[in-house]
């Protein structure tokens, strides 16, 4: 099981503030830090592209107001954000500068990754960052989510962000090393080390929250299950109490993996062509057609006509000079970008469009051949 997270090509690691943050006197732990960032620049080497999800601002800014352990109401929940953002930032970028790895941070709310500009946008700014070498350190952005429109744990938002990324592997590091069959602790608990579906005995085995600094729990690691493993994504729950907590699992310590049945783009094409409604059409030359065919990428050149109103990252039938829709993919310009690039050659899409887009017009990745019926 092990050479799951050795064999994947791209990592979510999620780290909760109990872990990243030492309860008693609010300050980060900086050997725990620097040994998992070891770890991840071991993952590095070997090709791996890693982001990190990680919680802590809350929890380091409010003792640096004032506030008093327990729950604290929302504005000053935001405000210790504030304060603790800064320290947290510059934890991470010092100890991934420690082995040569530039950090970026990332702030998100819910809307990033529900409401489709934004989340093309979120999407386009982690690829760069990858495609340069950086680490993306995303937290959801506490100082400005209210109670409305907030994730409220990092589980979640973890997978939404393997999801959105076609990450293959999701770790979540938590208080205890996976899911057990009954509360840890208990004369029966067994630690179930591979769940290949998230059934309802599956869900009814998860217990509330069991940390004082963080505000997930099994149940939340469940939901972030049901999210990763829907978009092709394996996820495993392991410690990370211990130094090297990501090296553990390299080693085959007890943890609980959660396998899915499918790649990350398989599910991605499945999505595009079962279940997303094309907004407009995008009729192509045979020799587009027969580039599509062959596993390529659809070029402005190739395309003669486009009906329809959509926008940017929405779905789009491809059809062939016989009226036949080829396939279905996700366009990568407004509908009136795409009439101003359309039958154009990539050297000038700028000149048409004022500034440099994608040289595709629907990128193979965001792209599905289909059947061939009438469109």
């Amino acid at each position: 099981m092990t050479q799951r997270l050795n064999e994947a090509r791209r990592i979510v690691v999620k780290i909760g503030s109990a872990l990243l943050v030492d309860g008693k006197t609010g300050a980060i732990k900086a050997d725990w830090l620097g040994s998992l960032v070891e770890d991840l620049a071991k993952a590095r080497a070997r090709g791996q592209d890693i982001i990190i999800v990680s919680s802590g601002a809350i929890a380091l800014g409010r003792r640096n107001l004032g506030f008093a352990q327990g729950q604290i109401r929302l504005e000053e929940s935001q405000a210790s954000a504030a304060v603790g953002q800064i320290a947290f930032a510059h934890a991470w970028s010092e100890a991934l500068r420690q082995h040569g790895i530039v950090a970026a941070q990332i702030l998100v709310t819910l809307n990033d990754t529900e409401e489709r500009r934004r989340y093309l946008n979120a999407r386009s700014t982690l690829s760069t960052l990858l495609a340069r070498g950086a680490v993306p350190v995303i937290n959801e952005n506490d100082t400005v989510a209210t109670s409305e429109i907030r994730y409220g744990d990092n589980d979640r938002l973890a997978a939404r962000v393997a999801s959105m990324m076609s990450a293959d592997c999701l770790v979540l590091l938590s208080d205890i090393d996976g899911l057990y069959t009954a509360p840890p602790g208990t004369p029966d608990a067994r630690l179930i080390p591979e769940v290949a579906e998230i059934t309802p005995e599956i869900e009814a085995m998860a217990g509330k929250p069991v940390s004082g600094l963080g505000s997930g729990g099994m149940i939340t690691k469940i939901e972030a299950g049901k999210i990763a493993l829907s978009a092709g994504c394996n996820m495993v729950i392991a410690s990370g109490h211990a130094l090297h907590p990501f090296q553990r699992i390299e080693k085959g310590e007890a943890c609980t993996w959660f396998l899915s049945g499918a790649t990350p783009l398989q599910s991605r094409k499945r999505w595009i062509a079962g279940t997303l409604v094309p907004m407009g059409r995008l009729h192509v030359d045979d020799g587009a057609a027969a580039a599509l065919n062959k596993g390529k990428s659809l070029l402005p050149a190739g395309v003669k006509r486009i009906e329809g109103s959509f926008a940017r990252g929405d779905a789009v039938s491809i059809v062939s000079t016989a009226g036949l829709e080829i396939a279905r993919g996700l366009v990568a310009y407004d509908r009136d970008d795409a009439a101003r690039i359309a039958g154009r050659k990539t050297n000038e899409i700028e000149k048409a469009l004022g500034f440099r887009g994608r040289d595709e017009m629907v990128h193979r990745d965001d792209l599905v051949m289909t059947a061939g019926a009438r469109a």
